[in-house]
């Protein structure tokens, strides 16, 4: 059953959810983050990612919204998790849906420099990802922990794509 507040939501753009893709890469003990310019999470730390275009696929999305976003290359990986993101508006109607398709990259080159939607860009340590102040998106630091043993899998094994 779809609650009122959908139903008073007249944004067509948004009326259904929004495909996109996160990006989750790693250089040694760190994993590459974004502080998000725009909703959902505006201000929150989060993967780089986007939505996808028409024709695209899921691992050429991820790919391309990273280089977008930070300046860094990297390989497209495993599909590994998808997330619901939520936007509401101060009266809590639903303004838009997405669904975040998780994919594990490898990174090949570049220093991450914040651009395109993304407001800072940085490697962050895995250790802090709990023991900070970082004001995380939700769920990035179990996305960051289940792609971490999944990328030390891939690693050990010759990264199974």
């Amino acid at each position: 059953m779809v609650s009122a507040a959908v139903s008073e939501f007249h944004e067509e753009r948004f009326r259904h959810p929004v495909v996109a893709t996160i990006a989750v890469l790693f250089r040694n003990e760190e994993v590459l983050l974004v502080r998000r310019a725009n909703p959902p999470d505006v201000g929150r730390w989060g993967f780089p990612g986007g939505k996808m275009e028409l024709g695209e696929t899921v691992k050429a999305a991820a790919v391309r919204e990273l280089y977008e976003e930070t300046g860094v290359r990297a390989a497209a990986g495993k599909v590994f998790n998808v997330v619901d993101a939520y936007d509401h508006d101060d009266e809590g109607r639903l303004r838009s849906h997405f669904v975040l398709i998780a994919v594990l990259c490898f990174w090949e080159s570049g220093e991450p420099v914040a651009a395109d939607d993304a407001l800072d860009a940085a490697f962050v340590p895995m250790a802090a990802l709990g023991a900070s102040d970082l004001a995380l998106s939700l769920d990035v630091e179990e996305i960051a922990r289940e792609a971490y043993e999944l990328a030390s899998e891939a690693e050990a094994g010759g990264r199974g794509q």
